[in-house]
């Protein structure tokens, strides 16, 4: 395994940066405002990440999207990991799992989002049923030529700005996890709340209820009681990617910090001379450098033939833990050093300390990364850890 960037690599890393630093430059707009951007601005950014190639960046090029490795992939998501109030969700990444649509689904739900013409969001989480999705009590009842899905969903992330929405429920009296494409303004959609959190993030993660809403037979995405299975794969990409921005944020975070304490003159000389503040720098790079290499290790195993899914499951797991987890501390430490000023909202260091704390939580909190390694490792042993082998 090679870990040098390929020409390729660096030049699709540069592109992502360059990006990224346009972004940055309306984090304060975006902090201000509580959040969102003037439409036309998004639009206008949103054709500056699709000339960069940096939008879809999951999605297959001969489907118009750019068509990148798992590892690839990361290497972008980690340079938008560096932007706060969420702004890296302009520049799109569909949900993988659109992917496995038939032709016809492609036609009318993908692709347009792959164009920008469309948005999608995902709703699996409900009131009671956050880390447990089997508590689910989303139900599809069999009609004349299609479904009726009852239920309601929480935490729908970019729900507010999505065109439809990929809903899991139970369908039938077998109650079979399936997902499918529900258009957002069919009658029986009601977005409900939009509830504010903690980060001022560019896009919303409202809450919906669905009454009786028709869905026909082949907006049924992978068949009947796939939906769980698509929701795993959903969610180890996702993780893998929560990892890569989490780095990327952490990154940032130091860079500012130590900029400061180089700068920053307390007693006579730069605080970068006391050894407090050393420790704390030096602590910051560690769990930099390491989760980053572990986090292009998983992509690059992801991205072989051979993979085993079931273990790759619990490293992308491993990586949105740990990786989330030392963003969390790193940014704590970053924020100390800032003193009084790493409080004030205007500078992005404590924009960070808010917003990384919710990569603890969605996707999968800490904890159930755990349990998920955890079970890894009784039925495979420490060989739920090996690298591939050719």
């Amino acid at each position: 395994m090679d870990m040098r960037y390929t020409p390729e690599q660096v030049d699709l890393k540069r592109r992502a940066a360059e990006y990224a630093r346009l972004l940055m430059r309306y984090e304060d707009q975006s902090e201000q405002a509580g959040g969102p951007l003037p439409q036309q601005l998004v639009t206008e950014l949103t054709r500056a990440a699709m000339d960069a190639g940096v939008y879809a960046i999951n999605m297959p090029a001969e489907w118009g999207g750019a068509g990148l490795s798992l590892l690839d992939q990361v290497i972008v998501e980690e340079e938008f990991g560096k932007v706060t109030n969420c702004l890296w969700d302009i520049p799109w990444r569909p949900a993988n799992v659109l992917a496995y649509g038939d032709e016809r689904q492609r036609e009318k739900y993908l692709l347009p989002v792959i164009r920008a013409e469309k948005f999608d969001a995902f709703a699996v989480t409900e009131p009671g049923a956050g880390s447990d999705p089997s508590a689910g009590t989303s139900t599809a009842t069999r009609t004349d030529g299609g479904w009726l899905l009852n239920g309601e969903k929480w935490f729908v992330t970019c729900g507010d700005i999505a065109d439809f929405l990929l809903v899991q429920a139970d369908a039938g009296p077998e109650r079979l996890p399936t997902l499918f494409f529900v258009d957002k303004a069919a009658p029986g959609v009601e977005m409900t709340r939009v509830p504010h959190f903690m980060h001022s993030a560019v896009n919303g993660h409202p809450e919906f209820t669905f009454t009786d809403v028709f869905v026909a037979d082949e907006d049924v995405l992978g068949g009947v009681g796939n939906g769980y299975e698509l929701t795993k794969e959903w969610f180890t990409d996702e993780r893998l990617m929560i990892a890569a921005r989490t780095v990327g944020a952490a990154e940032r975070a130091l860079q500012l910090a130590r900029d400061w304490a180089v700068e920053r003159e307390q007693f006579g000389a730069p605080i970068a001379s006391y050894q407090l503040i050393q420790g704390m720098l030096a602590d910051c790079a560690v769990d930099i450098a390491v989760n980053r290499a572990y986090t292009h290790q998983v992509a690059w195993e992801a991205d072989q033939p051979h993979t085993d899914r079931k273990t790759l499951h619990a490293k992308a797991s491993t990586a949105k833990l740990a990786a989330s987890e030392a963003a969390g501390r790193v940014a704590d430490r970053c924020l100390q050093i800032f003193g009084g000023r790493g409080y004030d909202r205007s500078y992005a260091v404590e924009r960070m300390y808010r917003e990384l704390r919710v990569d603890r939580i969605w996707e999968g909190t800490s904890e159930i990364q755990r349990l998920i390694i955890a079970n890894e490792l009784i039925k495979r042993g420490t060989r739920a850890l090996a690298l591939p082998v050719h």
